[in-house]
């Protein structure tokens, strides 16, 4: 196959799959209740998801050498005292984002 014609089997193999995976909740669950487990899943999910991001994200930071960590847990309690306020999960990322860049690139704890 050439280049082109493989990368639009490509993109519509993609489109194909992507549909399928939106439609198909659709087509299950449509015209009845969902099942509790699903709805336990869609409950819980998210949180989880975070506390793993969260845990990745510490994976790699030294407690044990300056500046001990105190960048990552400072931002991470702003952000969670930010959320907890205003209860907005994009203003959360976008500014828990922003501020940790800010503190890592301004180096504001270099002191420690």
């Amino acid at each position: 196959m050439n280049e082109t014609l493989q990368m639009l089997v490509t993109i519509v193999v993609i489109a194909l799959a992507t549909f399928t995976t939106r439609v198909l909740p659709f087509l299950c669950f449509g015209s009845r209740e969902p099942p509790a487990m699903l709805s336990t899943i869609e409950k819980n999910l998210p949180p989880m998801i975070l506390l793993l991001l969260v845990i990745y994200c510490l994976k790699d930071v030294q407690f044990l050498a300056a500046p001990y960590g105190v960048p990552e847990l400072f931002t991470i309690g702003v952000v969670a005292g930010l959320h907890f306020w205003k209860r907005n999960a994009m203003l959360s990322i976008f500014a828990g984002t922003g501020l940790y860049m800010a503190v890592v690139q301004f180096n504001v704890f270099s002191f420690l």
